[in-house]
């Protein structure tokens, strides 16, 4: 972080208090008219530092569309769209480390790890009577998931980053700037914050909108699932025993149809373990207006994070229509197309999982963490285990959702490739396509073995894919204001 970063995000941090709040509710409104000196003394003030720290998920580019670029732009199941040189420097994987978006998302992750570091130093240390004992125990396990969650989107990213886990009063360069820590030790933080989280998060808030809201038990184990599958020295028997957590959770996980995780009637389903709320007033999701079709955004300017040929040929391939119908809508544009079409007003496809739009205040959602996911991470660690057989029975179970037949992969080899295929059908538009690419140790193959022409110029794309494009760059404004930083190699 920066040393105007830092100490500006660090402030804003502890200055985060509200008038009152229920321990049930999640007002995510903080309010800022206290004075550091009394801003964390009530259990009141807690709940809302905490709320403060939820923020984050419904406030930072990162988590409301630029994730998606990260992932699923940058991979084979999107191009950028749109009209902006940063997002097509993830296109076209030829990201430098002046991007603007970079830097924006870099900021926006360690804002999140900033206030909850907050959280977590300052509640213990309240006194307030009214604030029981399980339930500070719990406000620290949220705040302690929150860093987690936080801390995982950046080393899958960037690699090894500057560990910052106490928040930060001075600009004392020798305290502000922090070296990269290692993988390794990231990823040991992460665990031990959802170990602590998991240990203390109940498995349920008893209100199904708030059980979705906030980290618990489930998120927990769901999460630590996640981390001991894409960690470079991964472990799948951790990944399958918080996996089997989740899926036996008192909290009853439960698949739901397809079409009802999208419809924008159905969020806070059975399915669902963590999502950012959105109400569509208070707190509204822009993207929508960014990425639906003029039929329904009533704008003819050209939209952003537009389906890539390769998606629909995987959907096609697979016969998978309820899927695709629910990922993409196909409608002429009144724009050019570099992939899809020459001319204006070829018919093209659009982003639609996001589909609600109300007056540019959405209450469309991204699946912070589904049970679809973890159902297919425990396929992914049966195979990995040599238990092939298992794997398909629960690959199954998300094929059959899908209404397609079983797998018919019997070998071990062919089941990780089917593995990676239905993630790819299942998650698209889901910011989670590059990481599993990466975790299977095939983005090299995949993007330069696709097969992409752009339309204007009749010539072949190029990606030039290799290991060092797997992490994003430092940014470089990081680097010119913390000399202890190390760029990535090969920006």
């Amino acid at each position: 972080m920066t040393t105007k970063y830092i100490f500006r995000y660090a402030l804003a941090a502890s200055l985060v208090v509200s008038a009152a709040s229920c321990k049930k509710s999640l007002d995510l409104q903080p309010i800022s008219d206290a004075t550091v000196n009394n801003s964390y003394n009530t259990a009141s003030q807690a709940e809302a530092a905490l709320a403060g720290a939820y923020n984050t998920f419904v406030s930072s580019d990162y988590y409301i569309w630029d994730n998606i670029y990260t992932s699923d732009v940058r991979s084979d199941n999107h191009y950028a769209g749109g009209d902006n040189p940063d997002f097509f420097q993830y296109d076209n994987l030829t990201l430098t480390a002046t991007n603007s978006k970079v830097y924006g998302d870099w900021s926006n992750l360690y804002n999140g790890i900033l206030k909850a570091n907050t959280v977590i130093q300052r509640v213990p240390l309240i006194t307030d009577p009214s604030l029981a004992a399980d339930r500070k125990a719990q406000i620290v396990g949220e705040a302690k998931f929150l860093r987690a969650y936080h801390y995982f989107q950046l080393v899958k990213n960037w690699g090894g980053v500057p560990l910052v886990i106490a928040p930060v009063t001075t600009t004392d360069p020798a305290d502000i700037n922090v070296p990269r820590a290692s993988v390794a030790d990231v990823y040991n933080q992460i665990i031990a914050d959802l170990t602590d989280a998991a240990g203390v998060l109940p498995d349920t808030y008893g209100d199904a909108s708030v059980n979705k809201a906030r980290a618990t038990k489930g998120a927990a184990n769901a999460l630590l699932a996640k981390v001991y599958a894409q960690k470079p020295d991964r472990d799948y028997n951790k990944v399958l025993t918080y996996a089997d957590a989740v899926i036996s959770s008192p909290a009853g996980y439960a698949l739901v149809s397809y079409s009802d995780l999208f419809d924008n009637n159905h969020y806070n389903n059975s399915e669902s373990i963590l999502e950012a709320q959105f109400n569509g007033t208070t707190i509204g999701n822009w993207s929508p207006s960014l990425l639906l079709p003029p039929s329904i955004t009533s704008t003819t300017w050209r939209k952003f994070i537009t389906p890539s040929k390769d998606l629909a040929n995987a959907f096609d391939s697979e016969g998978d229509v309820v899927r695709k119908n629910q990922t993409m809508l196909f409608e002429a544009a009144p724009w050019v197309d570099e992939y899809w079409s020459a001319t204006v007003n070829g018919v093209i496809p659009f982003p639609y999982k996001q589909r609600n739009l109300v007056n540019g205040n959405s209450t469309s959602r991204q699946y912070m963490l589904r049970l679809a996911d973890i159902i297919l991470l425990k396929a992914e660690a049966l195979n990995a285990l040599g238990r092939t057989g298992e794997a398909a029975t629960e690959v199954n179970k998300i094929r059959t959702r899908a209404g397609l037949g079983i797998t018919p992969a019997a070998t071990q080899s062919a089941m990780a490739l089917a593995i990676e295929k239905e993630r790819r059908l299942e998650f698209a538009q889901e910011g989670q396509r590059w990481d599993d690419l990466v975790r299977y140790g095939r983005a090299e193959t995949v993007m330069n073995a696709l097969n992409e022409t752009n339309l204007i110029t009749g010539q072949k794309v190029n990606y030039n894919m290799t290991a060092q494009k797997e992490l994003l760059p430092i940014p470089q404004t990081e680097l010119n204001r913390n000399p202890a930083l190390t760029q990535n190699p090969g920006y």
